[in-house]
């Protein structure tokens, strides 16, 4: 189960560092093909931002683009 957590952080971390890096956002496919991850990762990842209020989501037509939207602060 340890190995599946690490999994999970180090996945949460890439996605992170992308959406920090690129203010025009991603859509769940985007990100999935970018970074090799499934889908349903991203996904789930992106569940986990919006509820912690560090991604907001836009819907443009039918797709949902995601951006970072956490201000830095020194506990980031």
């Amino acid at each position: 189960m340890k190995k599946k957590r690490e999994d999970t952080n180090h996945n949460r971390e890439k996605i992170i560092r992308e959406l920090k890096g690129n203010l025009r956002g991603f859509t769940v496919s985007e990100l999935s093909k970018k970074l090799n991850i499934s889908r349903q990762t991203v996904t789930n990842c992106f569940a986990f931002l919006e509820g912690a209020e560090k991604v907001k989501a836009r819907q443009t037509g039918m797709a949902k683009i995601y951006f970072w939207a956490k201000k830095e602060g020194k506990n980031e």
